[in-house]
């Protein structure tokens, strides 16, 4: 939310999201205007149009809703204590709002397929004027007819307030730079979102005297996002343990591990986005092929959440199931701990 993410230093984000929430379509297509250099008077749906490599994005998308459904959890029924059953119900978002950054069409498939396996009804997606033909082009190889050429954090506010245009969602889900980071932690007070993911950053774990060419290879794939993008390297020598330590340190959104007591650490390692075990696992191939989800935590979040999974696009419900019989065994229990609270009225509910 600092003015140093926005190009113009006169211009906050706050600013953005309240006046977007205040004046909706109008004020879209004024931040629009001013900062992507459209000319609009509302905001506009983005056209399908430009060549696909059509059987890699469907290969990608394969593999990702194979992965992601391979995930969906269990129900849980359970009779906790006589005449006491508690249910934990599973059930999928209504409406999901998908940020995807400047033609990054990988994003898309990381975030709309598995809101699609995970039977969300609705799914928005906003994305930069500038690459918004191609993303609506791989959207509806996808399915998805929603698509809005809005991109910063009038695209968030957007989707987290509506607009006229735009009907708001439930949750809104994505990486972006530092604007629409910015926008979503503000928003989150009102939506959810699933995390703040940043500017990207490898660690590469390796054995000392490894080859130096596929550490190279590493680091240059995540610098190339962009200047703020981050790499560093763990050499592994005789100390686990300490190597180990330094990859926990760095909580980073992606670990290469190269060489096999760097690769013996697979298991124990705590803090990170995604884990890419040998040479031949290189980061990318998760980015794009695998079918494990890109949308990572970045800037330490590894340390207390994971990426985006079909959870992301679900939510559970507790029902709560008592017989007559099992309310009086609870009774006791009930009362003592509203009275010890002092809540009376809590506690004449304990007797029917």
């Amino acid at each position: 939310m600092s003015r140093s993410i926005l190009p113009d230093p006169s211009i906050t984000v706050e600013a953005i999201v309240a006046d977007v929430r205040e004046r909706g379509d109008a004020a879209v297509a004024d931040w629009s205007n001013r900062l992507d250099g459209t000319a609009l008077e509302r905001p506009r749906r983005a056209v399908a149009y430009g060549d696909l490599p059509t059987e890699a994005v469907l290969a990608a998308a394969r593999n990702v809703r194979t992965w992601h459904a391979a995930q969906r959890p269990h129900d849980l029924v359970l009779e906790v204590s006589p005449g006491v059953t508690l249910e934990r119900r599973w059930t999928p978002l209504r409406s999901v709002g998908v940020y995807v950054p400047t033609g990054l069409v990988s994003s898309l498939v990381m975030t709309v397929v598995p809101a699609q396996e995970a039977g969300v009804e609705r799914v928005v997606v906003c994305t930069p004027p500038r690459g918004a033909a191609t993303v609506a082009a791989a959207a509806a190889l996808l399915g998805v007819d929603e698509v809005w050429a809005i991109g910063g954090a009038q695209a968030i506010a957007a989707m987290a307030y509506g607009t006229e245009s735009i009907a708001p969602v439930d949750k809104i889900v994505g990486p972006g730079g530092g604007a629409v980071n910015a926008a979503k932690l503000l928003v989150s007070r009102d939506v959810a979102i699933d995390l703040p993911a940043g500017p990207s950053e490898v660690v590469v774990v390796a054995d000392e005297g490894f080859d130096r060419a596929i550490i190279d290879q590493e680091l240059a794939a995540q610098l190339e996002h962009g200047p703020d993008s981050r790499g560093h390297v763990v050499w592994v020598g005789d100390d686990l343990d300490a190597a180990l330590e330094q990859v926990e340190a760095h909580a980073a959104e992606h670990v290469a591990l190269l060489g096999p007591r760097a690769e013996s650490l697979a298991g124990r390692i705590r803090n990170a986005g995604a884990v890419f075990v040998g040479p031949f696992a290189p980061v990318p191939a998760g980015d794009y092929a695998t079918g494990g989800n890109h949308v990572l935590p970045t800037g330490g979040w590894a340390r207390s959440t994971g990426g985006l999974g079909l959870e992301s696009f679900m939510k559970c419900v507790t029902v709560q199931r008592v017989t007559e019989e099992g309310l009086a065994r609870l009774a006791p229990t009930i009362e003592a701990l509203a009275e010890l609270e002092g809540l009376e009225a809590h506690k004449r509910t304990a007797r029917r």
